[in-house]
């Protein structure tokens, strides 16, 4: 991560000192997935968060430059799936390309969804709204069902991937 300057305005600094600002927090790692006519699609995505728990609710934040931005704004259905520190291999798989279905097991689930196996955590969810964020969109979900898994998280922060140290 480069030295960034004390103070600047990020609409008019070079981009990769604020793409730089927001690396210095620390995020977990998820790969989301849904159903296409042309079979399952994923992304790896860190801009996940709960958002409510009644209704339980989450989101996530497609970019709309991706070339599978329009197939995740269009499903009703979807899946997130939080990473295992073990499975950094399976975020850089699709993060190069949606479809690394290949490189875990998975199934077919409720509404088609694609659903991966060995996460720590799995949230089915119902797109229920959308919001325009900039060069993103703001995915909301309704969680229709959860299914949790014991281990350590992945954790990404300044490119670079890591793990949870608990304080003694």
């Amino acid at each position: 991560m480069s030295d960034l300057p004390a103070s600047f305005d990020p609409a008019t600094a070079d981009p990769k000192a604020f793409r730089d600002a927001l690396g210095r927090f620390v995020t977990g790692v998820t790969v989301v997935t849904c159903a296409t006519p042309d079979g399952p699609l994923g992304i790896t995505a860190n801009s996940f968060a709960s958002l409510s728990l009644d209704p339980p609710l989450v989101l996530w934040s497609p970019a709309k430059g991706s070339q599978r931005y329009p197939f995740f704004v269009a499903a009703e259905y979807f899946a997130i799936h939080v990473l295992g520190r073990e499975q950094s291999a399976l975020c850089r798989d699709f993060a190069r390309s949606g479809d690394a279905f290949d490189e875990v097991p998975w199934q077919e689930g409720p509404h088609r969804v694609p659903l991966l196996e060995g996460c720590l955590s799995r949230f089915l969810c119902k797109r229920v709204a959308d919001h325009d964020g900039g060069d993103h969109s703001i995915v909301v979900g309704e969680v229709l069902q959860v299914d949790t898994h014991p281990g350590e998280p992945l954790l990404f922060r300044g490119g670079g991937f890591g793990a949870f140290t608990p304080d003694p």
